[in-house]
């Protein structure tokens, strides 16, 4: 189970502090953040990079941050808090390569360590018996009982 913690503090420290970096890169240079052109936003309801750059540096970046905090703590909830996080990251690729209408490789790379992230998360919440894992269980329970 130290693994699974280890790799999702790596996770979340890797993820934040990249999305910190592009976030605070798109707010101080809406127009042309780290080189994309605002053009790329002309199917997205955003006319510069401004407010997906907030949105970037403060969920995805300040919240797997906060996420890989936590674990110094071991708190009961971190299962629910790193997939939090997790599928915020999962949600802001998908809808980024919808507004963008293109999927380069850093989107299939962050889409799949934000599924990564959230494999591991459930795998805390099995570990820890946790809502909704616990009704997997029950239900896997009363099902091989039954045969």
């Amino acid at each position: 189970m130290k693994k699974v913690y280890r790799i999702l503090f790596f996770l979340h420290v890797f993820v934040g502090i990249g999305a910190m970096a592009g976030g605070l890169a798109a707010m101080t240079n809406p127009e042309s953040p780290l080189g994309a052109s605002v053009e790329a936003l002309k199917n997205s309801p955003f006319s510069n990079f401004f407010i997906p750059g907030i949105i970037l540096f403060v969920v995805i970046g300040l919240g797997n941050v906060m996420s890989a905090f936590l674990f110094r703590f071991k708190l009961r909830f971190q299962g629910y808090i790193s997939s939090v996080f997790s599928w915020a990251l999962v949600i802001w690729i998908i809808v980024q390569c919808i507004m963008l209408n293109a999927v380069v490789f850093l989107h299939v790379l962050f889409f799949a360590i934000g599924f990564i992230q959230a494999i591991l998360s459930m795998i805390i919440l099995f570990q820890q018996h946790l809502f909704p894992t616990n009704l997997v269980r029950s239900f896997y329970k009363k099902i091989t009982e039954k045969m």
